[in-house]
């Protein structure tokens, strides 16, 4: 992937640097597009999408709140507060363990369900205006191969 020099001075290349920039950019500009377009058709940020997609695609409708960190990469933190807002709006409800007083699931409810469906329309289009809009689909396959080769450490 680079030659020897890049190894033993710790530095990347013009190019990796290169791809790196311009991969930091833009996730910012593509995620900034799509949350401009969720705000505008008034819906919630995409944040939530990512925690009712995830509880949507489980059998049970529900995780531990350490399930949802895992797989949306939200901070703890943050994570409570976004929970406690999407509780607050009907979105989701909270469960104690019954094994586990101090343990809880997060449960989809109809209306999270409801909301996931809708943020999905605006979402996909808006993929599609940002995104495969400026790429075929072969560009895109590779890309994503690429990144995945990149997410496994390959």
């Amino acid at each position: 992937m680079s030659d020897s020099t890049q190894q033993t001075t710790g530095k990347p290349s013009e190019a990796t640097t290169r791809l790196w920039i311009r991969l930091m950019r833009a996730q910012r500009l593509l995620l900034a597009a799509v949350e401009q377009d969720l705000k505008a058709a008034d819906m919630p940020p995409l944040a939530w999408y990512d925690v009712l997609w995830e509880l949507v695609r489980t059998e049970k409708g529900r995780l531990r709140p350490f399930e949802i960190e895992e797989r949306t990469l939200l901070a703890q933190h943050n994570l409570s507060r976004l929970l406690d807002r999407m509780e607050g709006a009907g979105l989701v409800r909270r469960e104690i363990l019954p094994e586990d007083g101090r343990g809880r699931w997060v449960l989809v409810t109809e209306e999270g369900r409801s909301m996931q469906a809708r943020i999905w329309t605006v979402y996909a289009a808006a993929i599609e205006r940002h995104l495969g809009g400026a790429m075929d689909d072969a560009d895109a396959t590779a890309l994503a191969d690429g990144l995945a080769r990149l997410a496994r450490g390959t």
